[in-house]
């Protein structure tokens, strides 16, 4: 990784950034000179995040944070101090997910976790946003939070569609004060969370899927756009789509 300074002095808060996207995200973000906070509930894969980016030259740190407790992602925020760009990666499925099979705690832990935790963190970072002026704010929802697909189930497609609804509500509220949030919908990527699925997907399927990198590519982009720049919603996949075709795997 070559560290630009495109993002220096910027401080970035990723929820979620210990492995998948929120890394991915968090790995670009230090490239183009930003200070970076991962945040999650594995501290080893926190810890490992951490020096991978800094061996490649950049700025990055560690809060160990379970979304699920509104306390420890406020004390966060609290110990972490302004943050420029926020990026919501936290997310969680299960393998039963079908509305037969579904488990109500299941459907609260999903909700809380997708949804009431990127709500939560938002409402951390916004006062400070306000005060400054200015603020980026990116929400990783999915292909199905843009579009029904069967294979995400009812809880998470539930919580995605919603997150399109809560980032255009910062706009409208928070836009007037230089605030900006973009909802970004990807399609599969090969991520650690398909073996969440009952029948996760096969290695030949995997290869057609997004990468990580290019999902960080993407809120990279966003972060380092002109400050007048506001991208609402990004729907993004792979050119090979498995959604548009007989599945394989």
């Amino acid at each position: 990784m070559t560290v630009t300074n495109t993002l220096s002095g910027k401080t970035a808060w990723i929820l979620g950034g210990g492995s998948g996207l929120g890394a991915a995200a968090a790995e670009n973000l230090a490239a183009q000179g930003a200070r970076v906070v991962i945040s999650g509930r594995r501290v080893d894969v926190l810890d490992r995040t951490v020096k991978r980016i800094s061996d490649a030259g950049g700025k990055a740190s560690a809060v160990s944070v379970d979304v699920l407790e509104k306390d420890q992602v406020k004390a966060a925020a609290e110990k972490i101090g302004a943050v420029d760009i926020l990026v919501y990666s936290s997310g969680t499925n299960v393998p039963r997910r079908r509305l037969a099979e579904l488990d109500g705690n299941d459907w609260d832990r999903i909700v809380d976790v997708n949804l009431n935790g990127a709500l939560h963190s938002i409402q951390t970072v916004l006062s400070g946003m306000r005060q400054r002026g200015t603020g980026t704010i990116v929400v990783i929802s999915s292909w199905a939070g843009w579009r029904m697909e069967p294979v995400a189930g009812a809880a998470y497609s539930a919580t995605k569609h919603a997150l399109p609804a809560l980032c255009e509500t910062i706009n409208i509220e928070e836009g007037p004060n230089g605030i900006r949030a973009t909802c970004l919908m990807p399609a599969e990527a090969n991520t650690e969370v398909l073996d969440t699925r009952a029948n996760p997907p096969s290695t030949e399927a995997r290869a057609k899927m997004l990468r990580a990198a290019d999902i960080g590519d993407i809120i990279g982009y966003i972060a380092s756009a002109p400050v007048g720049v506001c991208f609402n919603q990004i729907v993004m996949s792979p050119v090979r789509n498995n959604f548009y075709a007989p599945r394989v795997g």
